[in-house]
C-alpha cells in the first residue's frame, strides 16, 4: 500500500507553456485529465487541513476513502457476473454476485470505521545533527471498544514509514523518519493516516498537520583540529609553556637568553649561568571561541565548534563557547551542552 499523494508534482501538461496560467491549466487537463483531476481533488483536501497541536480527532468528514486496484478488480469481476447472469437468467448467479456485492459494501463500512474518531497526538522528537534523520513520534488513542488494524502512517508520495494495531481503548504510536537536511528548526509537514482493513479492496485515508519541530544541530566536524589553549588569570601551570606568569624553575643558560633572566646567584657559587624560567598559566576550562577560526566559513565554523563541543563533553571537561552574540559557561553537563548545540544551531538564522 502506498500513501495517496497529497499534490501531484506536475503542474504542467507536456505542451503548455508555463508562463500562461490558463495555457497551464488547459495543457494539463487536456495532456493529464487524471492528473488534473486529481490535484484539484487534493488541493481541495489539502486547504481544509490545518496545522493543529493536538490531538487532533479523525471525524467521519476527513475520511476519504477509494478503491485499490484489487477493488477495481473486484469491481469488474462483478460486472462480468452480473452481465452473465442476466444473459442466462441464473438465479444461483444472481444471488452469488449479490452476496459478493453486499461483503464488498460490508467491507467498505468497517474500512471507513477502522479510522472514525481515532485521535492523534505528538509524541517525543529528538534533537538530531544535520545530515540525520528525524524521528517525528506520533501517538494514535483509540477510545472504541473494538481494536483497530493495521493503521499506517507515512508522508505523501512515500510508502507508509508505520504500522500500527491499536488496541481497544489502548494506544499505540509510531515514528515518521524524515531527513534533516540543513541546521534549524526542522517543520514536519503534512502526514497520510490510512487503512485498507479488512478486505484490502479499499483504501481510507485522511491528511493530518499536527505542530511539531525538532531542532536540527550543524555537522560535526571530523576530527583533528585541535581548540586553542587560553592563557588565564586562574587555572594550572604549564611548565613546558613559555610565558612570564609564575616561575617554575631554573634551567641551563642557552644562547639567546637575555642577562636579566640569568639566576646570578647560583652562577656565583656554580661559575655557570642559570637561567630562571616561568611557565603561563592555562585556563582549566577550555574555550571555544569563533573569532580563534580566522579562514573559515560560517558553517564550517559551526561544525568545527560543534565538533569541539561534543569532544569536551565526552571529556567531561568544562568549557566555554564564545559566539560574536553570546557566550555560554564555563560548565559541563546535558543542560550546557544543549545550550550551546541549539545556539550553534539557530547562530545567524531569523
Amino acid at each position: 500500500m502506498r500513501i495517496r499523494p497529497m499534490l501531484d508534482t506536475a503542474a504542467l501538461g507536456d505542451n503548455a507553456d508555463p508562463r500562461d496560467p490558463f495555457l497551464a491549466r488547459l495543457g494539463m487537463i487536456v495532456f493529464h485529465p487524471l492528473k488534473a483531476l486529481r490535484r484539484r481533488i487534493n488541493s481541495w483536501v489539502a486547504a481544509r487541513v490545518t496545522r493543529q497541536a493536538g490531538p487532533v480527532v479523525i471525524a467521519r468528514h476527513r475520511i476519504y476513502i477509494v478503491p485499490t486496484r484489487f477493488g477495481y478488480g473486484y469491481g469488474v469481476l462483478l460486472l462480468v457476473m452480473l452481465l452473465g447472469a442476466m444473459n442466462y437468467s441464473n438465479s444461483m448467479a444472481f444471488a452469488l454476485t449479490f452476496l459478493l456485492m453486499g461483503m464488498g459494501l460490508l467491507g467498505m463500512h468497517h474500512t471507513h470505521a477502522n479510522l472514525l474518531n481515532l485521535r492523534l497526538r505528538t509524541g517525543k522528537v529528538a534533537p538530531v545533527f544535520a545530515g540525520e534523520q528525524a524521528r517525528f513520534e506520533v501517538w494514535i488513542e483509540n477510545p472504541s471498544p473494538t481494536t483497530r488494524y493495521t493503521i499506517a502512517l507515512g508522508w505523501p508520495d512515500d510508502p507508509p514509514s508505520a504500522w500500527l494495531d491499536v488496541p481497544a481503548q489502548g494506544s499505540s504510536s509510531g515514528h515518521l523518519p524524515l531527513a534533516a537536511v540543513r541546521r534549524g528548526w526542522l517543520r514536519a509537514p503534512r502526514f497520510a493516516v490510512a487503512t485498507e482493513f479488512p478486505l484490502g479492496l479499499l483504501h481510507a485515508w485522511t491528511w493530518i498537520e499536527l505542530d511539531m519541530n525538532t531542532l536540527v544541530y550543524p555537522a560535526p566536524a571530523a576530527h583533528g583540529r585541535t581548540p586553542p589553549v587560553a592563557a588565564g588569570d586562574s587555572g594550572v601551570s604549564a611548565a613546558n609553556r613559555p610565558g612570564v606568569d609564575e616561575f617554575v624553575g631554573l634551567r641551563a643558560y642557552s644562547p639567546g637568553d637575555t642577562p636579566r633572566t640569568i639566576h646570578w646567584k647560583s652562577f656565583a657559587k656554580l661559575g655557570s649561568p642559570l637561567v630562571k624560567h616561568f611557565g603561563e598559566t592555562i585556563s582549566s576550562e577550555r574555550i571555544f571561541d569563533w573569532e580563534s577560526l580566522v579562514g573559515l566559513d560560517t558553517e564550517s565554523r559551526l561544525s568545527q565548534l560543534t565538533r569541539w563541543v561534543l569532544d569536551a563533553e565526552a571529556a567531561r571537561e568544562p568549557y566555554v563557547l564564545a559566539l560574536p552574540t553570546l557566550t555560554l559557561g564555563p560548565a559541563v553537563g546535558d543542560t550546557h551542552q544543549h545550550a550551546c548545540l541549539r545556539a550553534l544551531a539557530l547562530h545567524g538564522l531569523a
